[in-house]
């Protein structure tokens, strides 16, 4: 069985969020901002940086290293994440290509029903491997569409931030960041990259 967030370390912290969804939304939210789109900082750039943080969010097992085609498929599937939140800021739906990796992983995993102590039921996922720990955040997102919380999971308007966050506010139209600031930091990445591109 996977693991709750609150039996992963890390997996649970909001200390790197300065407007974090809450437990467990927040895990989703952790991979969706594994990537700062601004600074061009991944953490799943390679199998060797990023197996503690992935271990730390209870995406692959204890002392194991993701394969290169695993940490692939990991960012496919937080891309289209994205996309769904981007969709929740008032942006387009996401297409059927960029949904293709969630549908590729609910059609790869299973789940069955469980009954806790007090009866209540929920749907937990079968197998430890990728798939299976994958298929836990679309069982988040499931649970959240269900109870209300996942319409205040948004992201940035810039489509080269699109970080997520989640909204509190009283009339729900909170945004990430200023378009003029956010922008000005986008449009700085994209002057130094082609400085950098020019020098070479």
């Amino acid at each position: 069985m996977l693991p709750t967030p609150e039996e992963v370390p890390g997996a649970g912290s909001r200390d790197t969020e300065t407007r974090p969804a809450p437990e467990p939304l927040n895990r989703v939210q952790a991979l969706i901002n594994s990537a700062d789109l601004v600074s061009g900082v991944d953490r799943l750039a390679d199998p060797a940086s990023s197996q503690q943080w992935l271990e730390a969010q209870g995406l692959i097992a204890p002392a194991c290293f993701p394969t290169a085609e695993e940490l692939s498929t990991i960012r496919g599937f937080r891309e289209a994440l994205r996309a769904l939140v981007a969709h929740n800021s008032d942006g387009p739906a996401p297409t059927e290509e960029q949904l293709a990796p969630l549908n590729s992983i609910a059609h790869l995993a299973t789940a069955h029903v469980q009954l806790d102590a007090d009866g209540n039921v929920r749907m937990v996922p079968v197998g430890d491997g990728l798939p299976g720990r994958l298929l836990a955040l679309l069982l988040v997102i499931a649970d959240a569409q269900r109870e209300g919380s996942w319409a205040h999971f948004k992201a940035c308007a810039n489509e080269g931030c699109r970080r997520a966050f989640y909204d509190r506010s009283r009339n729900h139209r909170s945004t990430w960041c200023d378009m003029g600031r956010c922008g000005n930091r986008v449009n700085n990445r994209m002057f130094r990259a082609r400085r950098g591109h020019r020098d070479t």
